[in-house]
């Protein structure tokens, strides 16, 4: 990926930070919380993430202060992103008071009694080995694998009667107000999700735009018991002719993605294509662009 390229990715991780707070389903989050040990400072607790971006879900644990005393494992295979999250953790915890120990891959974060040892791994989830984690996350990032393949190695981490949270995976739909006229629209959406379908990396299969669906239909049969699931959807709203944060730059970075993803696409015509986008980019400038997209969160529990 260009550098120009991967710092606007980071950027649109940094900007949908807010998108996806909201979006975290609040049941399903309480059950969570209910079933998350503290840890102690002789037995830690384990975490282990797949796919740990730069870093949003270890922050919103710490910030939320759910990591009393903690070995976090955050594991992400790409190597920029995750050079991207040691220095966005790092410049979070200094920032919120908190002292932060060690370089590179391995840090200490500690704020009072709190102690939390964070270790970044630059590889593949179903490469990694380590002991088996109390706690196992994989946040947006299940729609993005080829699931038959890599859940189990990711339960394989988990401890028998460990508890896991699997956050907005996306499930099949995406969809803008005002609506457009025509039927363009919708092809272009039909088109854009058999893109997730079709998608593959080193030659396999790697995602699917009904992943949220897929994974409650394997997780039972998979040695886990669900102890809680729920829609995580986006909705991006204006407000007062705009939008908080960096919110209209992740709609820009969504539709950019979108009209990317499909440009090459036969059935669509290229003229729409841009029209169409260009049409968005504008509304979203004059804060009149609403964004819809739905996804699940579940919970649940590896079997004794």
């Amino acid at each position: 990926m260009r550098q120009e390229a991967f710092e606007d990715f980071v950027r649109y991780l940094t900007s949908k930070v807010s998108v996806d707070d909201r979006a975290l389903h609040s049941r399903v989050w309480s059950t969570f919380v209910s079933q998350l040990g503290p840890g102690t400072a002789v037995s830690p607790l384990r975490v282990l993430e797949a796919g740990a971006g730069i870093g949003t879900m270890l922050v919103r644990l710490l910030d939320r202060g759910l990591l009393t005393h903690a070995d976090y494992d955050a594991v992400e295979a790409d190597a920029n992103l995750a050079t991207a999250a040691q220095a966005h953790v790092r410049g979070w915890a200094e920032s919120q008071g908190w002292e932060v120990d060690g370089s590179g891959e391995a840090l200490r974060l500690s704020h009072g009694e709190r102690q939390v040892r964070l270790r970044w791994h630059t590889n593949d989830i179903r490469a990694h080995r380590g002991e088996p984690a109390d706690v196992l996350l994989a946040h947006a990032f299940l729609d993005l694998v080829d699931l038959p393949q890599v859940l189990p190695a990711m339960l394989h981490g988990l401890k028998p009667q460990g508890i896991f949270l699997f956050s907005l995976t996306f499930d099949g739909l995406t969809g803008f107000l005002p609506e457009e006229p025509g039927a363009f629209e919708d092809d272009l959406l039909r088109a854009y999700h058999r893109t997730m379908d079709h998608r593959r990396v080193d030659g396999a299969p790697s995602g699917h735009s009904r992943s949220g669906r897929r994974l409650l239909g394997m997780l039972p049969r998979m040695g886990t018991v669900i102890l809680d699931a729920g829609p995580s959807d986006w909705l991006v709203l204006p407000h007062d002719g705009g939008y908080p944060g960096d919110e209209a730059y992740f709609l820009h970075f969504i539709v950019e993605t979108m009209r990317g993803a499909v440009r090459d696409e036969p059935q669509l015509d290229t003229g729409l294509l841009e029209a169409w986008a260009s049409k968005r980019h504008g509304q979203i400038e004059r804060g009149e662009l609403v964004l819809m997209a739905h996804q699940w969160d579940v919970v649940g529990k590896r079997a004794p």
